[in-house]
């Protein structure tokens, strides 16, 4: 019945249907969930665009791809400050002379560099062991106790002291008075939020929600000559070889009688003994003046088969394992794996764009 069909209604699903669309190319789209846009889904409550499943902010420095999503939306020019919290102390990040000021009472790079790199030689370590000393090495104690352990291990659920030291190959420190958080050229928040985009791509492409894959394929197993598979590479086999990691994250999402909250639209918590990890006020995404506001508070958590699996754990194990499920995709010509789930790999927007305009081109040059 169809040329292909795609599992999961998401970024990379949503790319490649629209791609394959525009070539005359028959395609059905499902999704396990009751919307479509995936992790990027966007919902109005009280005439602001919620971000349900956590802040997305779309930046890039990959010129082809902004124009690219530039068809669907007009972005704003919303930059990406976040400020953090530890006690009753507030700091801008990414780390930039505005962080250092705060903390040090200094004023210049000179100071800066050099208070951090006092803090570096007085600890002495040479070859970190853990996440811990690895981040100590980098950018010192202050910088480190009250911007990064707390927030690190509330992110992963153990203590530093416990995690690998590659997680943290580098942590940039900016010695200018700049709280723009990305280097990429663009940036910016799609005005009216990330759901329309997705239904523009989708306006030519047959959609079915609420709609298991694996038992769907049960009852029509010849529905397609080919899968664009976006879901968990693990549980596409059957978990055969055993379930890859993933940390997931809990929102707990109110409305509130008051027109702004917390004065950004992210807010992280750095102490240990606050349990979430951030606050997001959406409204600020598009610089809204409702008379209301929406807030959701993010509390990162261990994954269980049946959660929402969010971020993959890349640890030595995990890698290892994913290379055993890689090679079964492999040998799988019928069935193409794409995204974050499906390539056990943490993307940025622009980075799923780009893979699924690649795959589209890789796979749809041949018809």
């Amino acid at each position: 019945m169809y040329d292909y069909l795609i599992v999961g209604a998401g970024l990379f699903g949503a790319v490649f249907a629209h791609e394959a669309a525009a070539k005359g190319v028959k395609c059905l789209i499902i999704d396990k969930r009751p919307h479509i846009g995936g992790n990027i889904y966007t919902e109005n409550v009280e005439g602001i665009n919620v971000h349900k499943y956590g802040a997305h902010i779309f930046h890039t420095s990959d010129k082809e791809v902004w124009d690219y999503v530039n068809q669907f939306a007009e972005f704003n020019n919303y930059v990406n400050s976040p400020v953090a919290v530890y006690n009753d102390e507030l700091y801008n990040l990414p780390f930039n002379m505005n962080t250092f000021s705060k903390m040090w009472g200094i004023k210049t790079p000179a100071e800066a560099k050099a208070k951090i790199a006092e803090q570096i030689a007085n600890l002495n370590i040479k070859d970190p062991n853990n996440l811990e000393e690895q981040a100590l090495k980098l950018v010192g104690t202050d910088v480190y106790e009250k911007l990064i352990k707390g927030y690190t291990e509330k992110q992963w659920g153990r203590p530093c002291s416990e995690l690998p030291a590659f997680i943290i190959k580098r942590l940039p420190l900016r010695f200018r008075f700049d709280n723009n958080y990305f280097n990429d050229r663009y940036q910016g928040i799609p005005i009216g939020g990330y759901t329309p985009i997705i239904e523009k791509m989708l306006a030519n492409v047959d959609v079915k929600l609420n709609t298991d894959y694996f038992e769907f394929v049960k009852e029509y197993p010849e529905i397609a000559s080919k899968t664009v598979f976006t879901g968990a590479v693990d549980e596409f086999f059957g978990y055969i070889f055993g379930a890859l990691e993933y940390r997931s994250v809990r929102f707990e999402t109110e409305i509130l009688d008051e027109e702004n909250y917390q004065g950004n639209a992210v807010v992280n918590y750095t102490h240990r003994d606050v349990p979430y990890t951030r606050i997001i006020e959406h409204k600020h995404f598009e610089f809204g003046e409702q008379p209301k506001t929406v807030i959701s508070r993010e509390y990162s958590a261990e994954w269980k088969p049946g959660a929402e699996p969010y971020y993959p754990v890349n640890n030595e194990r995990n890698n290892s394992l994913y290379r055993k499920y890689e090679g079964l995709s492999a040998e799988r010509k019928n069935v193409i794996f794409g995204g974050r789930l499906g390539t056990y790999k943490y993307y940025d927007m622009d980075k799923v764009v780009r893979a699924a305009l690649e795959t589209a081109s890789k796979e749809l040059g041949k018809m």
